[in-house]
């Protein structure tokens, strides 16, 4: 299969999902292979917090846990 991968494809895309199984399957559902993209890592739960200057880091989405699947582009630095 050819390798789609466009040179404007972000390096790593990351998606979030309240459930495992819809994460889990984002990797067949969009063909991310075909477009040049590997999994990195597990799939797991993890709380998101964004800190802006110096200040103290926030917390985004209320608290909630999301399963993040991280998609990264086959050849790219890690």
């Amino acid at each position: 299969m050819a390798d789609e991968t466009k040179p404007n494809d972000p390096e790593r895309i990351t998606v979030l999902a309240k459930d495992f199984t819809p994460a889990a399957m984002e990797f067949h559902r969009r063909n991310m292979s075909e477009k040049g993209y590997r999994m990195e890592g597990q799939i797991v739960q993890r709380k998101f917090q964004m800190i802006e200057g110096l200040g103290a880091p926030k917390e985004l989405f209320d608290g909630e846990m999301f399963y993040a699947v991280t998609f990264v582009r086959k050849g790219a630095e890690k």
